[in-house]
């Protein structure tokens, strides 16, 4: 049988768990609840809530006054916050405590007269969120979401300041950090990068080059998971992004003695188990 060895900090972060947590007991406290879309980028787990009642808002669907709504992990802006407000809705705020603090960083520097770049991706409902906090502060600011976007369209402003998507990829974060700072006056940064984020993509880099193939457990729309995924391919061509047990190929593993396993920070302990489970049956 193959070795497979399991990287320490692979699934729910600290943020995920909050959310998860507070979804399941809307479910068991008020019979259910609303969400603007899935609580977190992870198929089987939003399955598993909606068997609790817990669901994704429609969008053309109206709220009704003394339902439920759920704040996702990924947060909101404030115009959403007020809109739920003035719609009589029972308002859970499940929202990470490092995208809040994401929030309180574009509002300080905002105060503090700097233009904003955001680092992270275009459209993201936490980018979408943290865009939300600089309009609704008065400021001026930008998202970008790699190099290329970086050196063709950095303004000519005196004084930037920078925060980053709570998941984004810490490589890409520094080298961009390093470019404005070379091409602006003035520089303030925060990095804002989660510490989740940044244990789990310090463990692929150890680990992938060590082993013959790398599996990462992840929702195709999950970001920190796309980006471990990214990290881990460039480190061994042999990695392979799944989101559950049943995907996994035996071909993948032909000769392989050293198998890698991580996952995303919204990847459930159960779907975890099941892969190195699969994994050790297709090897054995």
């Amino acid at each position: 049988m193959a070795e497979v060895i399991l990287a320490e900090s692979a699934g729910f972060c600290f943020g995920v768990k909050i959310a998860v947590d507070a979804a399941k007991e809307a479910g068991e406290k008020y019979g259910g609840a609303w969400t603007d879309g899935p609580i977190i980028h992870n198929k089987q787990v939003v399955e598993f809530l909606e068997r609790l009642n817990v669901k994704q808002l429609s969008p053309e669907q109206q709220l009704k006054k003394g339902e439920t709504v759920l704040i996702r992990s990924h947060g909101v802006p404030p115009k959403e916050e007020q809109r739920l407000k003035e719609a009589g809705v029972n308002i859970i705020d499940a929202t990470c405590p490092f995208v809040k603090k994401v929030h309180d960083k574009v509002r300080q520097l905002v105060e503090e007269g700097y233009f904003v770049i955001i680092i992270g991706e275009h459209g993201h409902p936490e980018v979408i969120g943290i865009l939300g906090h600089l309009e609704d502060a008065g400021g001026e600011g930008m998202v970008v979401s790699n190099m290329e976007e970086l050196i063709k369209n950095l303004p000519h402003k005196r004084r930037i300041g920078i925060v980053a998507q709570t998941t984004q990829n810490e490589d890409f974060f520094r080298e961009a950090v390093g470019y404005i700072a070379e091409n602006t006056e003035e520089v303030k940064i925060f990095n804002t990068i989660c510490d989740a984020t940044s244990v789990r993509q310090e463990e692929v880099k150890k680990l992938a080059p060590t082993v013959d193939v790398m599996i990462i457990i992840g929702g195709r729309h999950s970001g920190n998971t796309n980006r471990l995924a990214q990290i881990s391919r460039a480190l061994n061509p042999n990695t392979y992004h799944i989101e559950k047990a049943d995907e996994l190929k035996p071909e993948w593993f032909e000769g392989a003695e050293r198998i890698g396993v991580s996952a995303g920070a919204s990847t459930p302990d159960w779907i975890i188990q099941e892969v190195v489970e699969k994994i050790k049956q297709i090897t054995g």
